[in-house]
């Protein structure tokens, strides 16, 4: 559609009184006023818009890291568990095996993989690790999503709502490594465990923890409760639930390190 041709402006078809002083700085007050909302409107757009793109980088980064990162920055070969036992009596645990990377299917129980559909499961990476007087051993494993920030806030908020980080029959698998303390380390001896959904990465994490001889464990108990004071169950009174919950959030924590930062993590303290 072509332009509309411009009024005249040479005459008027009526005479226009002169401005009053007092309307005409109200008038360039208004305009001022309004340029100034209408700028910081944009600047707050521009700035919602920068953000929201920001984190989506950071998201997309943070998916790649179980294949970008050297393995000892994910699954460092000893971590520091200072305070983390019970009575806050300090622990340090040994990475005994890494499993390579793979789906999900086969190494999670099959109604966890279910719970973590909608996120869908990009990649998973495991290992286990043993505590210094090799009594106990505990798998810590990553479930890379492809999921954005909101579909990850709804299943942390599914997890939370339906207590599903409780579950005994959405327990975590093991990763047995034959030849070290966790060769008999199977479905029947998971004591303990944690399950984590984290928001500021596409990530879960959890960690199962048991006996290194290979007793079978018939009371699981998740590691929020194990560690609860006056627990009298076998996971509770071995510290399991610390392994469990010490393990899992010293791998956290330089998850997030390792994706803030793109650095290798040598050590999660």
């Amino acid at each position: 559609m072509p332009p509309e041709t411009p009024a005249e402006t040479t005459t008027r078809l009526r005479p226009v009184p002169g401005r009053h002083p007092a309307r005409a700085a109200a008038a360039v007050a208004c305009l001022v006023l309004g340029l100034g909302l209408t700028g910081g409107a944009a600047a707050g757009a521009w700035l919602v818009g920068d953000s929201a793109a920001q984190t989506s980088d950071r998201y997309t980064e943070a998916r790649r890291l179980w294949h970008s990162v050297p393995v000892d920055s994910l699954f460092p070969r000893t971590l520091d568990g200072e305070g983390a036992g019970p009575g806050r009596a300090d622990r340090t645990w040994t990475r005994v095996a890494v499993a390579p990377d793979g789906p999900c299917a086969g190494a999670l129980d099959p109604l966890l993989v279910k719970a973590l559909r909608p996120v869908g499961c990009a990649r998973l990476v495991r290992a286990t690790y043993t505590d210094a007087t090799a009594t106990s051993v505990t798998t810590v494993g990553m479930v890379f999503t492809d999921a954005d920030r909101p579909g990850m806030t709804a299943l942390r908020e599914r997890f939370a709502d339906e207590s599903l980080d409780e579950r005994t029959d959405l327990l975590p698998r093991t990763l047995p490594a034959p030849g070290t303390v966790a060769a008999g380390f199977g479905d029947a001896q998971r004591a303990s465990w944690r399950v984590s959904v984290l928001t500021d990465v596409p990530v879960v994490v959890y960690a199962v923890s048991g006996f290194a001889d290979g007793r079978t464990v018939t009371d699981p108990q998740p590691a929020a409760e194990a560690m609860a004071e006056g627990q009298t169950s076998t996971p509770a009174q071995a510290g399991l639930g610390h392994d469990a919950d010490g393990v899992a959030d010293r791998i956290e924590r330089g998850l997030r390190r390792t994706a803030k930062t793109g650095e290798a993590v040598r050590e999660s303290r």
